[in-house]
């Protein structure tokens, strides 16, 4: 089973320590949340995890860190300034102000067993556009006095890459096919945020950008959606949960020739089920506009210089051809967020005792748990007990991440790793003082078995690989 709502999730995140809500001492902001000391153990698993199979187990891509802040024309030239917009309308009857294309996701403020726009009192604007960006100033003067010092946060981590390319291109010494990849955050000032950490102003993205011959790109393109279904996966997320859905002609970006989105079920509690699905990443073939619109060579039909600010042509020159050309590029662009999103709501699982009790169990992939192995001491009052139990945490380290617990009676502990997700616990008793043996607990089955200790961290890394 998965969790049966969003919801579920938020409260096992609130009272587990994955994401609370930001500032919430005052009230906290709207869609803002911090991730709590096993929210952020998983959300970089899963970064590692992506980062380790798209740039360490291959041979053709790159790693890069670019500026949150960069210079405006980079902005202006990629289109956002005049395009990275959504459509608003408000209400005139709730004064709620609203995204035109995600009413279904949002409540009426007068109604609120309404959509926003289905309530019987609803009287919606015509839609307008409202750029995403977040607008700031660099330097100690104001935008008004001085419009050089108008910046913006990135909306993505895309365009920090076409401005390096010609960066890494010629430190790596690079041939085509090949790919930048990045991590790093991304701040876009939604209109209707929410769904817990599913949509957020601030979040954090995954991105690579393979960049190849034209003829190449459709086969490329199929390639990568095919492997990050596969990755999806190799995270624990059921096939039976993600889709693809393929973006018609009138929904593409203008810049992009295809782009397919990989869907996960984030509202399985919705009846229709084509709305239970929602975007988990984008798979785009954006052509050769990226490398261009930040070149000063290309010219429009009258000759005239498209980018005038530029001081570079990002072209790429082929030896074997004698030939120069812009490189198509393929994105793959996932959410850090959504993605340990999905990942929590995949592996929440229940499970009855003996006495009739549920337990909630979150199966997570062993690759992906915040923590590996908890040990804890049968009797925390017997001197002898807890010091073998801590011992044996530092014999557990670093291979693993270990952590001892001691807070609560064994039924306790055990319940409260299986809500984490720690995949074995290990229990030092009174006999583990004569024998040298401990109990090693499995998360999923519940069984038992004595382990002698020499053998532990052998017997351990094995279950856990």
């Amino acid at each position: 089973m998965s969790a049966p709502n969003i919801e579920t999730i938020v409260s096992l995140s609130k009272r587990r320590g994955f994401v609370f809500p930001a500032s919430e001492i005052y009230g906290g902001l709207g869609s803002s949340w911090d991730y709590g000391s096993l929210g952020v153990e998983l959300a970089n698993n899963v970064k590692q995890s992506w980062w380790r199979w798209l740039v360490h187990e291959r041979d053709d891509i790159e790693g890069l860190d670019s500026s949150i802040i960069q210079n405006r024309q980079v902005w202006k030239y990629s289109g956002h300034e005049t395009t990275f917009s959504d459509p608003l309308v408000d209400c005139r009857a709730c004064k709620g102000r609203f995204r035109q294309d995600k009413l279904l996701d949002v409540t009426c403020p007068k109604e609120q067993s309404a959509n926003a726009g289905s309530g019987k009192e609803c009287d919606l604007t015509e839609p307008k556009q409202f750029n995403l960006m977040f607008k700031t100033t660099v330097g100690a003067v104001s935008a008004e006095d001085d419009e050089t010092a108008l910046a913006y946060l990135r909306p993505e981590t895309a365009q920090g890459i076409f401005i390096n390319f010609a960066n890494v291109l010629n430190t790596s010494r690079r041939k085509l096919p090949f790919g930048i990849a990045q991590i790093g955050k991304a701040f876009r000032n939604e209109v209707t945020p929410g769904n817990f950490i599913f949509r957020t102003r601030e979040f954090e993205q995954m991105e690579m950008e393979y960049f190849c011959r034209p003829e190449d790109a459709a086969r490329i393109h199929q390639e990568f959606i095919d492997e990050f279904q596969g990755w999806f996966h190799s995270l624990g997320i059921s096939a039976a949960n993600l889709k693809l859905y393929e973006q018609t002609k009138e929904e593409l970006a203008h810049y992009a020739e295809r782009t397919v989105d990989i869907l996960y079920r984030f509202f399985p509690e919705r009846d229709e089920e084509e709305k239970q699905f929602d975007e988990l990443m984008g798979i785009a073939n954006r052509k050769d506009f990226d490398l261009k619109a930040h070149s000063k060579k290309p010219e429009d039909a009258e000759g005239k210089r498209l980018n005038a600010d530029s001081t570079e042509d990002l072209s790429y020159f082929d030896e074997a051809t004698k030939q120069r050309f812009y490189p198509y590029v393929i994105e793959p662009a996932v959410g850090v967020n959504r993605t340990l999103l999905a990942v929590l709501m995949d592996a929440y699982t229940e499970k009855t005792n003996d006495k009739g009790e549920t337990r909630v169990i979150l199966k997570l992939k062993s690759e992906l748990a915040p923590i590996k192995v908890a040990v804890l001491p049968l009797a925390k009052n017997k001197p002898e007990i807890v010091a073998m139990a801590k011992d044996l945490k530092k014999q557990l380290l670093p291979a693993m991440r270990t952590v001892y617990d001691d807070t609560g009676g064994i039924g306790k502990l055990y319940a409260r790793q299986d809500e984490i997700g720690t995949p074995f616990c290990v229990t030092v008793d009174h006999e583990s003082l004569e024998d040298n043996h401990v109990t090693v607990r499995d998360r999923d089955t519940w069984e038992q078995e004595r382990i002698e200790i020499a053998e532990l961290k052998e017997h351990l890394r094995k279950k856990l690989d």
